[in-house]
C-alpha cells in the first residue's frame, strides 16, 4: 500500500513539473511574440551613431533604456553612421529593410552633413523624400519620425532658412511626426559637446534623447494600443 501511495506521489510531482515547465514555456513564448514586440529602427549620422562615445551612450540605447523603464516590449536599432549624408542614408537603407520583417517606428535623422557639404536644398529633400518613399512601400504601417535640424545662423543667406525649413515641410508632406531641433538645447553649449563642438557629449546625448521621447511617447501609446496594426 506505501509503495503504491509512493508511485502516485511521484506521478502527482511528475506532472506538477511538467505544468509548471509548460507555463514557463508558454510564458517565453509569449515574451518573445513579434506582435508585441515594438521594433524602431534610427538612420541617421554620427549624430545617431554617437560619434566619439560608447553607442550605450548615444540617443537610441537612451531611449531603449527608457523603453524598459515603461515596460515596452521593443527593439531599437541604432543605424547611424558618422559622417553619413542622406545620399549615403538612401543607399543603406535596402539592406536595413530588408533585415527587419517589421517597422514599427523609422525615426530619420540625416542632412546637417549634406550642409556641410553645400549639397543642393533641393537634392537634399529629394533624397529624404526618397528615403520616407522606400520606407512606406517597404513597412506601410510604420509611423515615420523627421528629425529637425538647423545650421548655425552665423548668417541669413537663403540656404541656411531653407535647410531648416525642409524637414517641418517634410513632415507636413508625408504626415510624418516631427522633432522640431534634435539639438535643442544642445547645439552650441560647450558643456553639452566635445571638444569639436560639433559633436554632443554623454550629457548632450542625454538632452538629444530627452528631445526624442517627448516625441516619441504618444506614438508608442498609440502602437502600444493597436499592436493588430503590426503584424504582417
Amino acid at each position: 500500500m506505501r509503495r503504491r501511495s509512493r508511485r502516485i506521489s511521484v506521478k502527482i510531482r511528475l506532472l506538477i513539473t511538467a505544468l509548471i515547465l509548460l507555463a514557463g514555456q508558454t510564458a517565453g513564448t509569449a515574451k518573445r511574440d513579434a506582435s508585441n514586440v515594438i521594433t524602431i529602427v534610427a538612420l541617421g549620422d554620427s549624430l545617431t551613431a554617437g560619434f566619439g562615445l560608447s553607442r550605450k551612450q548615444a540617443w537610441p540605447a537612451l531611449v531603449a533604456e527608457k523603453m524598459r523603464g515603461a515596460g515596452y516590449e521593443f527593439e531599437v536599432v541604432n543605424a547611424g553612421s558618422s559622417g553619413d549624408t542622406t545620399a549615403g542614408g538612401l543607399e543603406r537603407l535596402p539592406a536595413i529593410l530588408r533585415a527587419h520583417k517589421k517597422i514599427d517606428i523609422f525615426i530619420l535623422e540625416l542632412g546637417i552633413n549634406d550642409a556641410f557639404r553645400g549639397v543642393p536644398i533641393d537634392q537634399i529633400r529629394a533624397n529624404l523624400q526618397a528615403i520616407v518613399d522606400q520606407v512606406g512601400a517597404r513597412q506601410p504601417n510604420a509611423a515615420i519620425v523627421i528629425a529637425g535640424m538647423q545650421l548655425p545662423d552665423y548668417s541669413s543667406d537663403d540656404y541656411v532658412g531653407a535647410f531648416s525649413g525642409i524637414f517641418a515641410g517634410l513632415a507636413e508632406k508625408n504626415r510624418a511626426t516631427l522633432i522640431p531641433y534634435l539639438l535643442e538645447g544642445v547645439g552650441g553649449n560647450p558643456a553639452l559637446n566635445q571638444w569639436d563642438r560639433v559633436h554632443p557629449n554623454a550629457a548632450g546625448q542625454r538632452v538629444l534623447a530627452e528631445n526624442v521621447w517627448r516625441v516619441l511617447q504618444p506614438l508608442l501609446r498609440k502602437t502600444a494600443a493597436n499592436p493588430a496594426a503590426r503584424v504582417d
